[in-house]
């Protein structure tokens, strides 16, 4: 069956082409009486719009790509159903890459984005990406790169992120709150910023409360069950052990909150625990999880707004010069969620 064009529907209401695909296109020069027929008359004749073409017409394609580390992160999830549910109410669709926390996969995203020729990428980085080569070939094309979570402020980009520092601080007072005294820190690869920004936190939040940073109370793990539990096993053979762990992420606090109990300690009553994320499974488990909230939602749907701010700068296609001024950095607060592996006071 030949594919039903415009110039059929023109016809078929006695129209011109031109009229038929303003009216399809939402033009405003298009009265609202003539789009409702144009379109009527599409839908009876099972028109279906050649995106190719609209897209060679306009320079622009209507899908966004999106890097994230890993799905198995609920966060990453979060973020992007906040983009999702933004970009689907401004006609766009997502095209979503994972890179599984490595640079080479991270590079293939990119590569793969750009040859679908998408409007933009909005990206968080890999933990073990060994340069950002990549990211700056998107910014030689001119195509719009937007960063959420794990950013690199030298690629000058618009991003999204959460206050970290003060979430980390946030967490620790907590703990102090709580009466414990002795806080261990699970933390992450410190090349990623937001996991020195949240030992940088933690380390910060003990000096205040005139508590000592004790480098035997901090782990350097990985984001994995199997890196809490080993972290925690390792931190509660120290001689003095803590009384409480603050995890740099929800996954790293489930693997140390199911060691803690192995071995047979009390929670919270002899071991506080709080993470940061506040992953779908942190109310859950038992005892329930105390966590940092990151507003992925919020983080997503800023960062399409970023992505619509550089689309609003182009003309005819193209990115407009450069602007002097540093690119926007939106900052989120934490927010603190208290459950039961935290909360020995009641208040």
């Amino acid at each position: 069956m030949a594919r039903v064009t415009i110039h059929d529907i023109a016809r078929e209401v006695n129209s011109t082409p031109s009229t038929v695909s303003k009216a399809l296109n939402d033009h405003p020069s298009i009265s609202a009486a003539t789009k409702e027929m144009i379109k009527a008359a599409a839908l009876n004749l099972n028109y279906r719009q050649n995106r190719l073409a609209s897209s060679l017409r306009s320079g622009k394609t209507n899908i966004i790509g999106i890097i994230i580390p890993s799905s198995d992160i609920g966060f990453f999830g979060a973020v992007v159903h906040g983009i999702e549910k933004v970009a689907r109410s401004n006609g766009y669709n997502i095209l979503l890459f994972q890179s599984h926390e490595t640079g080479e996969y991270e590079v293939e995203g990119v590569e793969t984005l750009l040859q679908t020729s998408v409007d933009g990428i909005i990206a968080s980085i890999a933990k073990d990406t060994p340069n950002l080569d990549h990211f700056y070939d998107v910014k030689k094309r001119k195509v719009p790169l937007i960063l959420f979570d794990r950013v690199k402020d030298e690629l000058e980009s618009p991003s999204v992120v959460v206050d970290d520092y003060r979430g980390a601080y946030m967490a620790t007072e907590h703990l102090i709150g709580q009466g414990y005294s002795r806080i261990a820190h699970i933390s992450g690869p410190q090349h990623v910023k937001i996991f020195n920004d949240r030992l940088c936190g933690y380390a910060d939040a003990l000096r205040a409360y005139n508590l000592p940073v004790d480098d035997d109370l901090i782990q350097y793990g990985k984001t994995s069950i199997e890196s809490g539990q080993l972290c925690a096993e390792q931190l509660m053979q120290t001689p003095r052990k803590p009384d409480a762990i603050f995890a740099a992420v929800d996954i790293t606090a489930l693997g140390a909150l199911q060691r803690i109990k192995q071995l047979g300690y009390q929670m919270p009553g002899q071991v506080g625990l709080i993470g940061f994320g506040n992953e779908s499974f942190s109310p859950y488990v038992t005892p329930s999880l105390s966590s940092v909230d990151q507003q992925p939602a919020r983080m997503g749907e800023e960062s399409f707004q970023l992505f619509l701010n550089a689309m609003a700068k182009k003309g005819n296609g193209q990115i407009v010069e450069e602007e002097t001024e540093a690119p926007t950095k939106i900052i989120l607060d934490p927010v603190l969620v208290i459950r039961e592996s935290s909360q020995r006071k009641h208040v």
